[in-house]
C-alpha cells in the first residue's frame, strides 16, 4: 500500500530536519506533578497575553507628545490641550472597540507576570533549585524579572497622564542625583530639559521592541536550559538525582498546560472586565507644574519609591558639587537588594562548599539560615513598600505622616532582622518536630495505661513512603559555622 500525502510529507521533513527524531526524544519527556510548577507556567501564560494585547494596542497608540487639543467622547476633557499619546489612549478607551477591555488586561496581565516571576524565584530559592547545574538558568529568571520591572515602568509611562507623568519626574530626579554625570544622563534619556519632547517616543521603542525582544530571547533560552537540565522534583518514594517522576509531556502534560493557559486568560479577562486599573481619564492630561494626589507606582517599584520617601533629606557639598544624598542613597540600595538575590547561589555555593549536582529540591526548613534570609528579604521588601504609600497609609489610618515614616526606618534594619531569626527557629523547630516523628511515629491520640499504672500515648510508625521523605536528604554546611555535611537523621532500623 502507498504512503499518503501526510506520510510522504513527514518522511521528507524527517530526513531533513530530524523531527522525528527530535519528537521521540521531547515529547515523551517528564514533567513532576506538583502544583509550584504552575507558578512558571502563570508567568509564560501572561507573558504571551500581554504580547497579544500589546500588539492590539500599538495599532491605535500614537507614541508623540505632540500637543493637539482633544475632542472625543469623554466630554469633561473636551477642549484641553494634550499630547497625542495622552489623547490616543483616551481614544483607546473609549472609542476603540473593546480598547478599555485590552488596555486593562494589559495592565493586570503586566502586574499578574511581575507577580508571578517573584513567588516563581522565591519558590526556586527556598526549595534551592538554583543550586548547581541551574546557576545560570537562575541568572536568566533573574534578568526577566528585573527587566520585567523596566518594561513596567516604560509602559506605565506610555500614557503621558498626570500620574505617569509625576513618576516620570521621580525617574528625573533620581538621573539627576548620580554624581558627576547625572545631567548628562538625564539629558541623553528625556532629550532636552524634563521632560523633554522625546521621552514618550523613546520608551515606546523600549517598551514594544527591545526589551520584550529581550525577554522572549530570554524566556527560551530559560525553557531549552530547563529541558536539558531536566526538571528538579522533591524527594520521595523512587525519586533519585538520577530520575524524574512524574507525567510525559505528550499527552497528559500538553492537555493539562493547555487548560491552565485558557484559565489563566480567563481570570485575566474577568479582572479586566470589573476592576477598573489605571483610569487615565481621572488624572488628566501631564502638566510639569502639578502632581496628583495620591500618586503612586505599581506595587513591584513601590520599594524603590519607599527608600526615597524615608530617606532624609540629607545633602553634602564636596569640591564645590552637592550631593542630594536622600536620592543618591536610595538609587544605590534600590538595585543592591536585586543584585543580592541574583548573585545569592554563587555566594551559597563559596561559603557552604557545596560543588555537587543537585535535582532533588530541598525543603525549606532543611535549610533553616537559607529560608530565614528569604523570608528577611521579603520583609524588607514588604516594609519598604509600606514606606512607598506612607502617605496612603496615614491618611486611611489617620495617623502622622512623621510617625508612619519613622515606623518604616525603623521597620526597614529591625524587622528583617527579627524575621530572621523567628523564621531560623521556626525551621529548627520543624526539623526538631520531624526528628520526632522519625524516631518515635506519629502520634495516634490513643491513650494507653501500662500494667505499672503510667498513661502514656500511642503512637503510630510512619509508613515507608513518609519515612523516606523525611529522611533522604542531604545537609550540607550552611552558609553560618563550618559544620560538615552530613546524612538527615535516619529511622528506626536505617543506618
Amino acid at each position: 500500500m502507498s504512503a499518503g500525502h501526510g506520510e510522504r510529507l513527514a518522511d521528507w521533513a524527517d530526513g531533513r530536519l530530524g523531527i522525528h527524531t527530535l519528537g521521540r526524544k521531547y515529547l515523551r519527556k517528564v514533567f513532576p506533578d506538583h502544583w509550584s510548577f504552575l507558578l512558571g507556567e502563570i508567568c509564560l501564560y501572561s507573558f504571551v497575553v500581554l504580547v497579544l494585547t500589546g500588539v492590539y494596542l500599538t495599532l491605535f497608540f500614537h507614541p508623540s507628545m505632540n500637543e493637539v487639543t482633544y475632542q472625543g467622547s469623554y466630554v469633561p476633557l473636551n477642549g484641553v490641550r494634550m499630547s497625542e499619546a495622552y489623547a490616543s489612549t483616551l481614544d483607546i478607551s473609549f472609542d476603540v472597540r473593546g480598547g478599555l477591555l485590552i488596555r486593562q488586561l494589559h495592565h493586570w496581565a503586566a502586574l499578574v507576570f511581575v507577580a508571578g516571576m517573584l513567588t516563581h524565584m522565591m519558590r526556586h530559592f527556598f526549595t534551592g533549585s538554583f543550586r548547581k547545574p541551574r546557576e545560570i538558568n537562575w541568572l536568566f529568571g533573574w534578568l526577566l524579572l528585573f527587566l520585567g520591572l523596566f518594561e513596567g515602568l516604560f509602559g506605565y509611562s506610555l500614557p503621558d497622564d498626570l500620574l505617569s507623568g509625576t513618576g516620570l519626574r521621580f525617574v528625573h530626579g533620581a538621573l539627576l542625583s548620580v554624581p558627576v554625570v547625572g545631567t548628562y544622563l538625564a539629558m541623553f534619556l528625556f532629550g532636552g530639559e524634563f521632560p523633554g519632547d522625546d521621552i514618550v517616543a523613546r520608551f515606546y521603542s523600549l517598551h514594544v521592541l527591545l526589551i520584550p525582544g529581550v525577554m522572549a530571547a530570554l524566556i527560551v533560552a530559560h525553557l531549552l536550559l530547563v529541558v536539558h537540565h531536566k526538571h528538579t522534583q522533591f524527594a520521595g518514594p523512587g525519586r533519585t538525582e538520577r530520575n524524574v517522576v512524574g507525567t510525559p509531556f505528550m499527552p497528559v502534560y500538553l492537555a493539562k498546560a493547555g487548560g491552565f493557559f485558557f484559565l489563566v486568560f480567563g481570570v485575566l479577562a474577568l479582572i479586566a472586565a470589573v476592576a477598573t486599573i489605571n483610569p487615565v481619564w481621572s488624572y488628566g492630561p501631564y502638566r510639569a507644574d502639578q502632581v496628583s494626589t495620591g500618586a503612586q507606582p505599581d506595587w513591584y517599584l513601590g520599594f524603590a519609591e519607599g527608600l526615597v520617601r524615608i530617606m532624609p533629606g540629607w545633602e553634602v557639598t564636596l569640591w564645590g558639587h552637592t550631593l542630594v544624598l536622600g536620592v543618591l542613597i536610595p538609587v544605590v540600595v534600590f538595585p543592591l537588594l536585586l543584585v543580592f538575590i541574583g548573585v545569592y547561589p554563587f555566594l551559597e555555593a563559596r561559603f557552604t562548599g557545596d560543588r555537587d549536582e543537585h535535582h532533588l529540591l530541598d525543603r525549606p526548613r532543611n535549610r533553616p539560615v537559607r529560608t530565614a534570609i528569604g523570608a528577611a528579604w521579603i520583609s524588607l521588601y514588604l516594609v519598604l513598600l509600606a514606606g512607598g504609600g506612607n502617605d496612603i497609609v496615614a491618611t486611611r489610618l489617620h495617623l502622622s505622616i512623621n510617625t508612619v515614616t519613622w515606623a518604616v526606618r525603623t521597620g526597614m534594619f529591625v524587622v528583617p532582622a527579627v524575621v530572621f531569626v523567628v523564621t531560623r527557629r521556626i525551621c529548627l523547630g520543624l526539623q526538631l518536630r520531624d526528628r520526632e516523628l522519625v524516631a518515635h511515629g506519629r502520634a495516634t491520640g490513643v491513650i494507653k495505661r501500662l500494667p505499672h499504672g503510667e498513661y502514656v500515648e500511642v503512637h503510630e510508625p510512619l509508613d515507608r513512603a513518609r519515612l523516606h521523605t523525611l529522611t533522604a536528604h542531604e545537609r550540607p554546611g550552611e552558609l553560618v559555622g563550618h559544620e560538615p555535611r552530613r546524612r538527615a537523621v535516619a529511622g528506626p532500623g536505617q543506618e
